[in-house]
């Protein structure tokens, strides 16, 4: 039997479903309630109690002081990083191993992405590397860390926490502090992932997440931005919500804003969700067990588990192919779907897409490696019967 044969029958007895996707929703809480409140009261756009609601929970689930809502992930990024002071001609540290959505916040801030490598350990950004390259390219001006080979402040690092497995965060704030560079954390795919007994997206100066419909959580399409600094919250909820001065009537805008905001409807079924949240991150590890369990004897693949002193939400769950069997890695996808049990590849390198090909960076031949090996499955808490609780 095939490398590729094996794998779908063990996936399928864990899925114990002829046909499954990658990750769906699960809506099984008080969703529905709650939009319908949404639509009684007539409360269904950017201003009602259900945003207020789930800024307040997401704060406290999380253990940042603030969180502002906003319409999608990547606009959270984009403001965050404006936020952190990242501006025209800036070059921002973004993992080359990442959704194009990272590339295109730095974009959105006329600024420049600036590609590191990635690490085994966390398949997030690699720290000693990066310590490296920095050692070789930066140019201290004025306080500012410049890359002496473009003549460009580095104006922000961007680690991103990948399938909710958490980066080094204590050692890349060390770093980033002997070079002064603010982190603002991509912690899009980590709700509900730690460090210890800290979640992701609380170390940097502030962080984005996302709640797309393929999320651990919810509110079909939005995000958040979080930060333990105050100013910064307030100056966000500003910019995302059209910089319009609070009046009780008149319609006064004192600078360029976005009109970021999540709807009460959004927000409402954010707030189901999260209520659910313990129960999807129990089922989540159920199921890591599960496949670590029918996969243990199948040689030549791993299935990548949390790294010792973090606490994953393993959003997606992952195989990494062993070197010798890479080239079998599109076989299998191919055989796996066929047999309607969802697989994907992980992104293609945001160095290889033809809009960031000639942006800086440093070597990634540990990206480049995950690249060819990676391999996700299905996901959703709900194939473990009873989710959530």
């Amino acid at each position: 039997m095939s490398l590729a044969d094996t794998l779908t029958e063990h996936i399928r007895r864990v899925t114990g479903q002829p046909r499954v996707a990658l990750h769906e929703p699960s809506f099984k809480g008080n969703e529905w309630a709650y939009v319908k409140d949404c639509i009684d009261t007539g409360w269904v756009s950017s201003v009602g109690a259900y945003v207020d609601r789930f800024e307040h929970d997401l704060a406290e689930v999380t253990g940042a002081k603030h969180a502002v809502v906003v319409s999608n992930g990547t606009s959270g990024l984009q403001v965050a990083l404006q936020l952190a002071g990242v501006g025209p001609g800036d070059e921002v540290i973004i993992p080359a191993l990442s959704f194009v959505a990272t590339a295109n916040a730095v974009r959105h801030c006329n600024a420049e992405p600036h590609f590191a490598d990635s690490e085994y350990a966390s398949l997030g950004l690699g720290v000693p590397a990066l310590a490296d390259h920095l050692a070789r390219i930066v140019d201290r001006r004025g306080g500012a860390s410049v890359n002496m080979h473009t003549g460009q402040r580095i104006g922000a690092i961007v680690p991103m926490h990948t399938f909710g497995h958490p980066v080094d965060m204590p050692a890349l704030m060390a770093l980033a502090r002997r070079y002064a560079i603010p982190v603002v954390e991509d912690a899009a795919e980590s709700l509900g992932s730690l460090i210890g007994e800290r979640h992701t997206g609380t170390h940097g100066l502030c962080a984005m997440l996302s709640f797309n419909g393929n999320k651990i959580v919810t509110t079909g399409g939005g995000g958040a931005i979080i930060t333990d600094d105050t100013a910064l919250a307030k100056r966000a909820k500003h910019l995302t919500t059209t910089a319009k001065q609070p009046h009780a009537w008149a319609f006064v805008h004192d600078e360029v804003g976005f009109n970021f905001r999540m709807p009460n409807l959004n927000a409402a079924l954010g707030c189901a969700q999260l209520e659910q949240l313990p129960g999807f991150l129990a089922a989540k590890r159920e199921l890591t067990r599960r496949y670590a369990d029918a996969l243990k004897d199948v040689v030549g693949v791993t299935l990548f588990t949390e790294r010792a002193g973090t606490r994953a939400n393993y959003w997606l769950q992952t195989l990494i192919l062993d070197a010798d069997v890479a080239d079998q890695r599109d076989a299998i996808l191919s055989h796996t779907n066929a047999a309607g049990q969802m697989t994907r590849p992980v992104w293609e390198l945001l160095t290889t897409l033809p809009m960031y090909r000639a942006c800086p960076s440093m070597d990634t031949p540990v990206a480049r490696d995950l690249a060819r090996r990676i391999v996700n499955l299905p996901s959703s808490p709900q194939l473990v019967a009873g989710t959530p609780t």
